[in-house]
């Protein structure tokens, strides 16, 4: 069967779905603007590529989000929980790799010194410099990526989903990106040649960094590695309480977790259930958050020397 969560967690996934078709909505506008007035400035390219980049966290969200509903079958009877997983791996591996590129064509840009030029374009019989349409452009990109990130950041926590996270994140950042770019455009306007491909350089330094960061979180899930936080690599505190109230219960037998998707699956190794179990009592934490214990099984004790 497929997976049912508590109202309010059906609630906020509803709501991520929406803040990530507003996205891919503002997207479609962002992107072809950018290609319009971009020019040779390799800050611009940057954020153009960013923005291209920003189509495949909502796009794998909403993908895995329909997946994550099918029933299981007799080919995946443990059902699709992994889906979001998979689809955070795809956004990490598409930022890690694009943020070598872009870092990459920067540091070649400095390297042989090439001068970039904003130009000129006339309208109603005036020349106007390329730059303002530029500014303008970054600021369209940039201001509603700031309001979207914001808005999705208390969701992600809600529904703990980290594509959504991985999105917000990459959003809030984006004003930083813009200022950069911003920062470029206008260095090039008082001469200054290498303001445009170090702001390049921060911007693709900034998307390396995350890439990196979210992909070892992601390949952490995949290989059944202990819960993760949201915002890093680290092992959750949800994910150690429940772990020190399983060992409290079932004393001296170890205790594993793993993450599959938004919840987590416990196994107690060469000790029986004494009692029916109760997840939600067991949860320590908020009961409100419960629902991320999805199972408790219990395994012989032949097992416990696996790892």
């Amino acid at each position: 069967m497929s997976r049912e969560y508590p109202p309010h967690v059906e609630a906020g996934i509803a709501r991520a779905k929406k803040l990530e078709y507003w996205t891919l909505a503002w997207l479609v506008t962002v992107v072809p603007l950018m290609a319009l007035v971009m020019g040779s400035s390799q800050a611009m390219k940057t954020v153009w590529i960013e923005d291209m980049l920003g189509f495949i966290p909502p796009l794998v969200f909403l993908l895995s989000a329909r997946f994550e509903r099918k029933h299981s079958t007799e080919a995946f009877p443990f059902g699709f929980d992994r889906v979001n997983g998979v689809a955070f791996v795809v956004s990490a591996v598409a930022l890690t790799l694009m943020g070598l590129y872009l870092l990459f064509e920067a540091v070649m840009t400095l390297v042989m010194a090439e001068h970039p030029t904003v130009g000129t374009m006339r309208v109603f019989g005036r020349d106007i410099w390329m730059g303002w349409p530029m500014i303008a452009v970054l600021l369209w990109s940039t201001i509603p990526s700031m309001i979207l990130g914001r808005m999705k950041l208390p969701v992600a926590r809600t529904i703990n989903d980290k594509v959504l996270h991985t999105d917000a994140d990459m959003q809030k950042a984006d004003w930083m990106t813009g200022l950069a770019a911003i920062g470029g455009v206008i260095g090039i306007g008082f001469g200054l040649w290498w303001a445009d491909a170090a702001a390049a350089g921060f911007i693709s330094f900034g998307i390396l960094k995350d890439g990196i960061s979210e992909l070892r979180a992601s390949t952490a899930e995949l290989i059944d590695g202990a819960p993760r936080t949201l915002e890093k690599d680290e092992v959750s505190d949800e994910a150690q309480q429940l772990k020190d109230e399983l060992e409290r219960l079932f004393p001296g037998a170890p205790v594993r977790l793993r993450e599959t998707g938004r919840v987590i699956r416990a196994q107690i190794v060469g000790r029986p259930p004494d009692l029916p179990i109760d997840l939600e009592a067991i949860w320590p934490g908020d009961k409100e958050r419960a629902w991320r214990f999805a199972q408790l099984s219990f395994v012989p004790s032949v097992e416990a020397d696996d790892g």
